[in-house]
């Protein structure tokens, strides 16, 4: 079982390096009235969080409404 973790771990590590070394030339993103220029690599993280931040909310927030009625 130790192995199979450190194979996928190491498969994602990698798949997230070529990610970030393909997508390094910078992009411009408009965002309401902001406009910021940034590697499209750090816009993929940021968008990542978001998502990852959002997920552990909603999955909190469900999980209390989920518990059985005594």
């Amino acid at each position: 079982m130790v192995k199979i973790k450190l194979i996928i771990s190491l498969v994602l590590v990698a798949t997230a390096l070529i990610i970030v070394f393909q997508n390094t030339q910078v992009v411009e993103t408009r965002f309401l009235f902001l406009t910021v220029a940034m590697p499209r690599a750090a816009l993929l993280g940021l968008s990542m969080l978001i998502g990852v931040f959002i997920g552990i909310l909603m999955a909190l927030a469900l999980s209390g409404k989920t518990s059985p009625k005594e």
